[in-house]
């Protein structure tokens, strides 16, 4: 764990005086955040923007969960990561914790070079107060989904692709979840991937943008200011939509936040 503290004296609020001048934060909000702890499951493209915008923000505690090393085409969109990295054959997770300690040394960051999966989802997310989606694939995500929603802990979903992206906050008991919107993960092959039809890095920062910001309302206690919308964004069109997807959990046939079945975690689906 790369650790120097977890809590602030006024001295250190200096470095957020841009941050603490933004009225709905203020210090009270920074004294929250800086007490806060995060989870990040994924640290590849969308990761390693959130990583990096949470540490320079002063999140108290990042845990970050990878099981993959740097790799060349990885460095077109994720900035924590250079040339040495790929060299060395470095985890994400060790590289980016090495990285953020030298841009903020106060935050607290534990690497867990480490697949999620539904053995340990609930130990690696258990002492979190917000959960991050860094993931590329609906699988991991309807995993984090039943972990997030089991144990009432707020999450962001976020995913991209070519050059369109989605978001979504998501606070269980009280706005739709993953599976009140998409029931199941589409077959393998079902979709297009990164690999199948490329991504490029600025809808990357767009879409970690977005979630980084829900992150901060709900870290600082801003609940009420979290947009309960599914946002979609094109960005080689240019377009913005922000879809209410807040009937789906209306309906009340959930099977995960309506009728308590986690199956994702219960590793009764695949």
């Amino acid at each position: 764990m790369v650790n120097k503290r977890e809590t602030a004296g006024a001295g250190d609020l200096a470095r957020y005086a841009r941050q603490t001048s933004f009225e709905p934060l203020g210090e009270v909000g920074q004294r929250r955040l800086l007490a806060a702890r995060v989870t990040l499951v994924g640290c590849g493209a969308l990761g390693s923007v959130l990583a990096e915008t949470l540490v320079r923000a002063g999140v108290g505690h990042l845990r970050i969960i990878d099981r993959d090393v740097v790799t060349l085409d990885n460095l077109q969109r994720q900035g924590l990561f250079d040339e040495d990295d790929v060299a060395a054959e470095t985890p994400k997770a060790e590289a980016a914790a090495h990285k953020l300690s030298r841009i903020n040394s106060t935050v607290s960051i534990d690497p867990i070079v480490a697949d999620f999966r539904p053995s340990n989802a609930e130990q690696l997310c258990g002492a979190a107060d917000l959960i991050l989606d860094g993931t590329d694939n609906l699988a991991t995500r309807f995993l984090i989904n039943d972990v997030a929603v089991k144990n009432r802990v707020p999450w962001v979903f976020g995913a991209c692709v070519a050059a369109e992206g989605r978001a979504l906050a998501i606070i269980p008991g009280e706005t739709a979840c993953l599976r009140c919107i998409w029931r199941d993960p589409p077959p393998a092959g079902g979709t297009p991937t990164a690999e199948t039809v490329g991504v490029l890095g600025a809808i990357v920062r767009v879409v970690a943008g977005f979630q980084a910001g829900e992150a901060l309302k709900l870290l600082t206690g801003q609940q009420s200011a979290v947009n309960r919308n599914l946002l979609e964004v094109d960005l080689w069109q240019g377009q913005f939509h922000a879809i209410d997807v807040q009937l789906a959990r209306a309906a009340g046939d959930c099977p995960c936040c309506q009728r308590g079945e986690y199956d994702f975690l219960t590793a009764t689906r695949a």
